[in-house]
């Protein structure tokens, strides 16, 4: 299997930790984002909405780094970060979908304004975008702090893709200044996350 991931990308980062904490052998295939190479014809032909990670086995392509995350799971004997389970796997599916298309878009426009926008000269980061964002960051880590409050992972006692999916944004923590005490129980949370070895396989040089 080949995985077409970023460094910077935390939606990318997030199939790689998976991939890793699995045990699955997958070969990294580097996508220069900045040097525009996700636009290329050859990329576009693996994900015409260029974007990473994209996931190949074989014939099979497989873009969303939810659904590789998930399909990455599925095809690992004896894993137990997707429970099987019918209301547990709907559980770590709930926060899956919760990642997708609550908190990532919001933690995406802070690091967008604050980070990846000065990097790539598109100019100086827009107040209103990241008031409107740190807004919606803070309501979000509310109920992750709430969640965690007698948990120590976010669907229970163990382990599941959920940690890895959210963790994924948190990875920015510092650079987009995410409005999120250190010592809250979200805090202590990602300070366990940091301490996979996935984890620090997959920090940025």
């Amino acid at each position: 299997m080949r995985l077409y991931h970023h460094p910077l990308s935390f939606n990318a980062r997030r199939a790689v930790v998976c991939a890793l904490q699995l045990g699955v052998t997958v070969e990294l295939v580097p996508v220069d984002l900045p040097g525009g190479a996700q636009r290329e014809p050859d990329f576009l032909r693996l994900n015409p909405n260029h974007r990473v990670p994209v996931l190949e086995d074989g014939p099979f392509v497989l873009w969303e780094s939810h659904a590789i995350m998930q399909y990455l799971a599925e095809t690992t004997p004896g894993q137990r970060l997707y429970p099987s389970g019918l209301r547990e796997r709907a559980d770590v599916n709930r926060w899956l979908f919760w990642s997708a298309y609550h908190l990532s878009p919001a933690v995406r426009d802070l690091y967008w304004e604050r980070v990846i926008k000065g990097m790539l000269g598109r100019g100086p980061a827009d107040p209103q975008v990241i008031a409107r964002a740190e807004e919606q960051v803070g309501e979000l880590s509310g109920v992750l702090e709430r969640q965690l409050l007698e948990r120590e992972w976010i669907c229970g006692p163990a382990l599941t893709l959920a940690d890895l999916a959210l963790a994924a944004p948190f990875g920015v923590w510092d650079a987009a200044q995410l409005p999120i005490a250190r010592g809250s129980q979200l805090g202590k949370w990602f300070d366990r996350m940091r301490a996979l070895e996935a984890w620090r396989r997959t920090e940025a040089s």
